[in-house]
């Protein structure tokens, strides 16, 4: 199942890959730089959504020590792509090789470093670069160990290096500028929200068993802290043996020992499912058809879920936070999660009136195509 980041570099490469204009990649891998063309490009989306499938490794990438089979065979891929490499000190001369003018669009924090960005802006080239969020920097306990330093350290380079920042959200400029103005200048920004597509929704794709009889509610998201899970199991607690169930979807991520022992000491009888591995088509029906989706995430960049939800017209109940109010306007129920009762209060009404919402009908999402008009425009 893709993640949002992921979407977004998928949304940016077909969109790329469907203009006049010559297009390339550039790719670090273990040991460089590669650099691909159209066909290169089209070759790589080809394999990411599936219309042709990866090659094995090459002889370079069965050194890769640590390294899934799978990452393996897709450096061996790009490799097999490109048009040209270069050792990390070398990156002038690839870069050399691009058309002036020339803009560069990084949408994924990665690849983010000095070398890259300085060498970039030697050659001329114009930098982008899209921040999603600056939770890391924000709520450093719930991040992965050793991970927020070389977060700060992308953002650094950001401010220091890029021409212009692309926001997915006024509320995620806020925060970024703010940050980076204890470092010194900001650089330009823009707001422009994330594009959606109507999520897929399939009854057939569904496990056996699925959907559950009667009402029922679904959490999507991975298991990490900020999004909260444990305040969903405190509530299900309260609604005790008369609960409706709770499917939770999404794979577990980190620093959530705690939670993850008492996901595990469910027993058969629970009203609490974990579904980790759905496919994108089964994970929309059981949201299409749920009494509810729940979110009582901590912090959040964007929230692609609960707007996917509305897509779905599936009533939404989720933490008052300021930057889903950004996008989401009033469809979602909002309650703080430091109100347990009203979220308690919430989850009975729905569980006895499970029927799908009227005012939901025909809601829609900000799209791609206004996405790009606004991205676009900042083009040198």
């Amino acid at each position: 199942m893709a993640t949002g980041v992921d979407r977004v570099e998928l949304a940016y490469l077909a969109r790329f890959l469907s203009d006049d204009a010559p297009c390339f990649g550039l790719a670090r891998t273990a040991y460089g730089y590669l650099l691909l063309d159209r066909a290169g490009l089209q070759g790589l989306q080809d394999r990411m959504v599936g219309r042709s499938g990866w090659g094995p490794p090459d002889v370079l990438s069965r050194f890769l020590r640590g390294r899934s089979m799978a990452g393996k065979r897709a450096e061996a891929d790009f490799r097999r792509l490109a048009i040209a490499r270069a050792t990390p000190w070398r990156l002038s001369r690839l870069l050399a090789k691009l058309p002036a003018p020339c803009s560069y669009f990084n949408v994924g924090h990665s690849n983010l470093t000095t070398r890259a960005l300085s060498g970039m802006n030697a050659k001329g080239i114009d930098i982008n670069v899209l921040v999603h969020d600056v939770i890391p920097l924000e709520y450093p306990q719930y991040q992965r160990p050793g991970t927020v330093k070389p977060f700060q350290d992308k953002l650094q380079r950001v401010q220091k290096w890029a021409d212009r920042v692309i926001y997915n959200s006024a509320d995620t400029q806020r925060r970024s500028e703010a940050k980076m103005a204890e470092w010194g200048a900001v650089p330009n920004g823009i707001v422009a929200h994330l594009g959606t597509v109507t999520p897929q929704s399939d009854l057939s794709a569904l496990p056996v068993g699925l959907p559950p009889e009667g009402p029922y509610f679904v959490t999507v998201g991975t298991i990490e802290p900020r999004k909260n899970h444990a305040f969903l199991l405190d509530i299900w607690d309260a609604l005790g043996a008369d609960a409706p169930l709770l499917l939770i979807c999404g794979t577990r991520g980190w620093n959530n020992e705690a939670l993850f022992a008492r996901l595990d000491s469910l027993g058969p009888d629970s009203r609490v499912r974990e579904l980790p591995d759905l496919s994108d088509a089964a994970l929309g029906a059981l949201v299409q058809n749920a009494a509810g989706a729940l979110f009582p995430s901590l912090a959040e960049g964007f929230g692609l879920p609960p707007l996917e939800a509305l897509m779905l017209e599936t009533r939404v109940l989720c933490n008052d936070l300021e930057v889903l109010h950004e996008f989401l306007s009033d469809k979602p129920v909002y309650a703080s999660v430091s109100d347990q009762y009203q979220w308690l209060r919430v989850i009975k009404k729905w569980a006895s009136a499970p029927e799908i919402d009227d005012t939901l009908t025909g809601f829609k999402g900000p799209t791609w195509q206004n996405h790009f008009n606004s991205v676009l425009s900042l083009r040198a």
